[in-house]
């Protein structure tokens, strides 16, 4: 590889096959399959999707959604709760393609339905556990009153209620995943149910973590799913159970610049600004990212006893035993393995295939 610093390798095929499992997964389920691109950020990667026949997809800001619109996404839905400082961009944006968003307060609806110029989707949003954003399940008065706000404008069209279980990243088991999908399902079913008996009618339900998406099997109650970060998948997901290490379909290929023996340690290129500060625990101990070797197929499985234990902005510090760290030299390359891969695809403009081809993210159009 010819790589001279901290560089995200891509597996095409194994992007590929994660999209096709869960493609596969949603048409079995007779579902919508809108997957979140908040994880790669990249029209280049968004293409492997078109070829499972996927045209609606999620993105994380009205200025992702406006860089999809530009690479010929024509249905996008922002799932986070609507910025209503960017209005104008709004409007823009839902004059050219048809535009989802969220709200889980009135006033933002207000604003909404009295300052959008074009027809927009609106989902209210609602908290099933996660406790980030989002309605409160049981405040059935104040979903209510959204929706009211919604069904009433003239240019809003209500479609539904909308959830992010993240509580399930925080799962140990699968087991608890499923658990958290069902107490979720359960809950989203009883607003509906809610809505319903005060004649709204047609109200879908829409979900989005990638860990009840990759685990379950049984859908029943929900319209449509909205994961994300199964495309490149990472070790945070391993750890739950939501995939294996061979479904992992990044790394960050980074070159070694120091080597201290004495302490088996090795120091790499690579810190936070590459890898993030995402971490997990083994054997009581934090670790920042697993090491695997690069091959001419892509890398190896991770190392045993081989992790990044330290990150600062622009180094990594490897701990590994003794035997591994004096087959290394400084200018070789190390393949790390993400702890989560979607705050670490974040972090760079680029990406770089196994065969060389450069891909492009949001982050390098728009800088």
């Amino acid at each position: 590889m010819k790589i001279k610093k901290p560089t995200i390798i891509v597996d095409e095929e194994r992007v590929r096959k994660n999209v096709e499992r869960m493609a596969k997964k949603a048409q079995k389920s007779g579902l919508r399959f809108r997957p979140h691109f908040k994880t790669h950020q990249s029209a280049d990667i968004g293409e492997i999707f078109k070829e499972f026949g996927i045209s609606v997809i999620a993105a994380s800001s009205i200025d992702m959604a406006a860089y999809f619109a530009k690479h010929d996404w024509k249905d996008i839905t922002v799932a986070i709760p609507v910025n209503i400082r960017q209005i104008d961009e709004i409007n823009e944006l839902a004059s050219k393609i048809s535009l989802g968003l969220l709200v889980e307060s009135i006033q933002s609806a207000k604003f909404l339905a009295e300052n959008v110029l074009s027809s927009i989707n609106v989902w209210v949003e609602i908290d099933t556990g996660d406790r980030r954003t989002g309605v409160d399940w049981k405040n059935t008065e104040k979903i209510e009153s959204i929706a009211t706000i919604i069904k009433e404008s003239g240019n809003l069209s209500l479609s539904g209620i909308l959830t992010h279980a993240g509580q399930s990243y925080e799962k140990e088991s699968i087991e608890a995943v499923k658990k958290v999908h069902r107490d979720s399902i359960s809950q989203m079913n009883a607003v509906k149910d809610y809505l319903s008996s005060k004649g709204f009618i047609d109200i879908e339900i829409s979900i989005g973590d990638t860990p009840t998406c990759s685990i379950m099997d049984d859908f029943s109650g929900v319209d449509e799913i909205r994961p994300g970060n199964f495309v490149f998948n990472d070790l945070l997901q391993v750890s739950i159970g939501s995939c294996v290490e061979e479904d992992i379909a990044i790394a960050v290929a980074c070159p070694v610049i120091s080597k201290h023996p004495e302490r088996n340690e090795l120091i790499i290129y690579g810190g936070g600004a590459h890898l993030s500060r995402d971490s997990l625990e083994r054997d009581g101990a934090q670790f920042f990212g697993l090491v695997a070797l690069p091959t001419s197929m892509g890398w190896t499985s991770s190392m045993k006893n081989a992790c990044v234990t330290k990150i600062v902005q622009e180094h990594g510090t490897i701990q590994a035993e003794r035997d591994f760290i004096d087959r290394i030299s400084p200018g070789d390359l190390l393949m790390i393995l993400p702890i989560h891969s979607c705050l670490t695809a974040n972090l760079h403009q680029t990406y770089q295939t196994l065969n060389g081809k450069i891909l492009k993210s949001f982050h390098y159009e728009i800088e």
